[in-house]
């Protein structure tokens, strides 16, 4: 079983990475927080793997990380019920965004939390909470919250989810609807909110 891998970058695109170890290509899945973090073609890079097997011989594929951190969140994402390999990848790309703020969502059982900052669904949120909970108090991660005692707005969510789908990054969306100001923003409606922030990324 493959645990590691350290070589050349010989490729990559958002949510794959090709990676030359001693003369073998090995074609990698990532989240895209990782290539965006992974070096340039012709560097050294190393990836911390998971191996899944395809349910209906599709063989091999493999998961990869920048951190033994990432891998082992990825390996708890993949307990949810109903959760698959690329589903938890999918996960685990949002989770990216603060997995300090991510353990303390899911120790303090708070999917506004999960739906709020991360994305997640309702129920989804809800699924991760009764899952993970017990094995996430045990987890220790590096670097601190960046949202304590924050809770983003249905309003806001919705209109970032709105702005990723016109083709904007989340980080993009995410800081314009920042700059927006006045106690009512959290109160504001979806439309609004979209049409306040078109207009700071025009």
């Amino acid at each position: 079983m493959i645990g590691s891998l350290r070589g050349t970058v010989l490729s990559k695109m958002p949510g794959q990475v090709l990676i030359d170890v001693q003369g073998i290509g090995y074609e990698v899945s990532v989240t895209l927080s990782a290539y965006d973090r992974l070096p340039q073609s012709g560097q050294e890079a190393q990836l911390y793997v998971v191996e899944s097997m395809a349910m209906y011989g599709g063989g091999i594929t493999l998961y990869g990380f920048l951190s033994l951190e990432e891998k082992e969140i990825y390996l708890l994402l993949r307990e949810i019920p109903g959760t698959g390999s690329k589903k938890a990848l999918e996960y685990l790309d949002k989770i990216s965004k603060s997995a300090p703020d991510f353990r303390r969502a899911i120790l303090e059982a708070d999917p506004r939390l999960l739906v709020g900052l991360f994305g997640f669904t309702k129920k989804t949120a809800d699924k991760m909470i009764v899952a993970l909970k017990d094995r996430m108090a045990g987890l220790r991660l590096a670097g601190r919250e960046k949202w304590s005692g924050v809770v983003q707005s249905t309003g806001v969510s919705e209109a970032i989810a709105a702005l990723v789908s016109l083709g904007y990054r989340e980080a993009e969306a995410r800081a314009a609807l920042d700059r927006l100001s006045g106690p009512s923003k959290a109160e504001a409606a979806t439309a609004d909110l979209i049409k306040e922030a078109l207009k700071q990324l025009s």
